[in-house]
């Protein structure tokens, strides 16, 4: 009878079992995902950046202190834009601050956190299996038996069991949020691509600015001693009888006034150095062994121009919004799925048993199968305002993304314009400084001969002044719109190894060398030395 009845039990488990594996087949096979599939935003239908059939074969011209630049429509930027500078400085620079700079390293682990975040998602389509175990000693009381006189001895209980719950993702709320979660990693890999854009550009912007301000500052020297030489000889003409002391002064005047242009360029410089070094990851005290000039930089002839349809696809802010877009349109599925019925199974086997010897005995097994269906029904219009709340998102999303995209266009448009105009003024620029030195020359010559009196010469050396100043700001424009462009176009990141893995490398790398600093010291390395 023993035997009959416990495969009289058996065979019932197993028809249960099978049964709810037939429900969770069947519901599996007929789950569905609700919600709008993310479809990308098609490009923008434009044929060019700036008004104008040429708008995207802008040839610049050339001039005495700058070559022209021409742009070539459709070729792909190279993954490091920076070596075109023709600076290796620059470019061991740029490699300093990709391993060292905070930014960037916040915003790698802000994409791990995401990547994680991802996973845990992931798991949430799998069963969850959990074991417990516990043991404890308890008095029980006949009151609670309906039987006060009864007196109970204190025994022993001790339980073990294995939970296994499935959340059955029938209308695809999980998906959804997995395809969300997955988004968002999207979403900070892209601002990471961003991070690095702009840390890149920023270096070369400020390299750049550096070399402007020593040949700012070395044209205001130049000038502090022509001057210098012509109070010498103002003073030894006064003495002579060939000036007054007015021209004396006038030149005093004249050199103090051009001394005083040295301090702000110098503070300028300075503070240049130290953005550099803070941007390299470094204190501002620790000081930075390369130094730039224009004249050690090269500016790019032949400069990459992207065709318009493939913009949105090249820039990681455009493509940063893109995601969130996806984000906000998994979350209406989410919301969607909300509403409707959600399906659970859960199971429960283990033993139980006054001994722990006893506790796998025959007679001990304990189990439950059984599975829960929610039908939300009256939650005060919670769910419905939920969804539409969603589908605000999602539109609000889609207008920060068309938004992106046109200052991303705007961007282009802008730099285009400016390497038009700045190759114009600087070849303007230098007839200015050419004619601002012959006429100091002649004026010069004029007044040794006593043709002229000392005012106009005053005046030549002050319009040359400004006009070589002037110059080296306009060759600086040249080059800082020019990184502007390759920042514009998206700075080439496809064409160069995932930039997540080359940190993650570094990281790792810098991790292993502290440990075995550590071990070199003889310092416990499980004290020291370990990764939290």
């Amino acid at each position: 009878m023993k035997k009959s009845a416990r495969r009289l039990l058996t065979d019932r488990l197993n028809l249960q079992t099978t049964t709810v594996a037939g429900v969770l087949m069947m519901l599996l096979s007929s789950g569905c995902t609700l919600g709008p599939d993310f479809t990308r935003p098609a490009s923008p239908d434009t044929q060019s950046y700036t008004p104008g059939k040429q708008s995207n074969r802008i040839t610049t011209t050339s001039s005495e202190s700058g070559a022209a630049q021409t742009l070539a429509l459709g070729k792909d930027i190279q993954g490091q834009w920076w070596t075109l500078f023709g600076s290796p400085p620059l470019t061991k620079l740029i490699g300093q601050a990709m391993k060292r700079n905070p930014d960037l390293q916040a915003a790698l682990s802000a994409l791990t956190q995401a990547q994680e975040n991802a996973s845990v998602q992931q798991s949430s389509l799998l069963p969850a299996l959990d074991a417990t175990f516990s043991t404890k000693r308890q008095q029980i009381s006949g009151a609670q038996f309906g039987n006060p006189s009864f007196h109970a001895s204190p025994y022993n209980l001790s339980t073990a069991s294995v939970q296994v719950a499935y959340t059955l993702d029938v209308f695809g709320a999980i998906r959804r949020q997995i395809e969300e979660f997955e988004a968002q990693a999207e979403y900070q890999n892209f601002q990471l691509e961003g991070a690095f854009l702009t840390l890149a550009s920023n270096v070369v912007t400020t390299a750049i600015q550096e070399a402007s301000l020593r040949a700012q500052i070395t044209a205001t020297q130049e000038i502090i001693k022509s001057q210098t030489r012509e109070l010498e000889l103002v003073k030894q003409q006064f003495e002579l009888g060939g000036a007054s002391k007015v021209d004396v002064l006038l030149q005093q005047t004249t050199l103090e006034q051009t001394r005083t242009n040295l301090p702000p360029l110098e503070r300028q410089l300075a503070q240049n150095r130290h953005q550099l070094t803070v941007l390299t990851g470094e204190l501002p005290s620790n000081e930075l062994a390369a130094q730039f000039k224009l004249s050690d930089l090269h500016l790019p002839g032949k400069l990459p121009l992207s065709l318009p349809s493939k913009l949105v696809r090249q820039r990681p802010d455009v493509r940063a919004q893109e995601a969130l877009l996806h984000a906000a349109s998994a979350q209406i599925g989410v919301a969607t799925a909300n509403m409707l019925p959600d399906f659970t199974i859960n199971a429960n086997a283990g033993t139980i048993a006054t001994r722990l010897g006893d506790m796998f005995v025959p007679g001990s097994a304990i189990w439950s199968l059984g599975g829960n269906i929610l039908q939300p029904i009256f939650h005060g219009g919670g769910l419905i305002h939920q969804r539409r709340a969603a589908l605000a998102a999602y539109e609000q999303a889609a207008a920060q993304y068309r938004s992106t995209v046109l200052q991303a266009f705007k961007n282009v448009a802008d730099a285009l314009t400016a390497l038009e105009f700045d190759a114009a003024g600087l070849k303007t620029q230098d007839a200015a400084v050419k004619a601002a030195l012959d006429t100091l020359e002649l004026t010069q010559l004029q007044y040794q001969i006593g043709a002229v009196s000392y005012l106009p010469l005053l005046i030549s050396e002050r319009n040359y002044h400004q006009a070589r100043i002037t110059q080296i700001t306009a060759q600086t424009r040249r080059y800082t719109d020019t990184a502007a462009l390759f920042q514009a176009l998206g700075g080439g990141w496809w064409n160069r190894a995932d930039l997540s893995a080359t940190l993650l490398s570094e990281r790792q790398k810098k991790e292993n060398g502290d440990i075995d600093k550590c071990k070199i010291l003889g310092v416990i390395p499980i004290l020291f030395c370990h990764k939290p």
